[in-house]
């Protein structure tokens, strides 16, 4: 097993973070808050890890999830500290009022998020389809990738593989814009037709 690295604190990361500790890897946690991060381990409990904001990951898998309108920030933050680092992008750029996506045109918040990263990193997109109450409970689900990098969804698809997940390969980081859009739409269908946030998108792969 291995260490993991998340930034972020809220409601996601707390769902995927517990995901993984469940898997047997070790969870490190950054947030601003240093007591806030230590809050977070502590409740994780299983071995989790805390480390200096903006400081080296250990984890060579870093998950952003912060708010998208942070993320970019957060990146710059931590600069070169997250060189060679393989960083999921969990965020759903969408408008406050779900009107949209609030990314460039032809353009996604994950390209957005890479072109912050740094050149040596790996941007893939995942989880952002996935609602953190339906995560926390003990189900198979599918998770949907988009990267450029072939060696870096490699290694993202059997992380999810040891959570239980099936990971689902849609094409390199253009495709994050159409993944996106399939959060925005999964949130209005919780809000709308579903009623609910215990919902996932399944592909039936015949």
């Amino acid at each position: 097993m291995s260490t993991i690295s998340i930034i972020g604190s809220g409601g996601m990361a707390t769902a995927i973070a517990g995901r993984i500790a469940k898997a047997g890897h070790t969870v490190e946690v950054f947030s601003r808050d240093p007591a806030k991060a230590q809050a977070f381990a502590d409740k994780l409990a299983s071995g989790a890890i805390t480390g200096a904001y903006g400081a080296t990951p250990a984890g060579e898998i870093v998950i952003l999830a912060v708010p998208y309108p942070s993320a970019v920030a957060v990146l710059a933050d931590f600069g070169k500290a997250l060189d060679g680092k393989v960083i999921i992008d969990i965020t759903n750029p969408v408008a406050p009022d779900l009107s949209g996506l609030v990314t460039p045109h032809g353009s996604s918040g994950a390209q957005e998020i890479a072109k912050g990263a740094p050149a040596s990193a790996h941007v893939v997109k995942a989880f952002n389809t996935l609602f953190g109450q339906v995560l926390a409970k003990d189900k198979r689900l599918d998770a949907f990738i988009a990267a450029d990098d072939a060696h870096a969804k490699a290694r993202v698809s059997t992380f999810l593989e040891s959570l239980g997940l099936r990971p689902l390969d849609v094409g390199g980081l253009q495709m994050a814009q159409t993944l996106e859009a399939l959060g925005l739409l999964m949130i209005g269908l919780a809000k709308n037709g579903a009623g609910t946030w215990d919902i996932a998108m399944k592909a039936d792969i015949g």
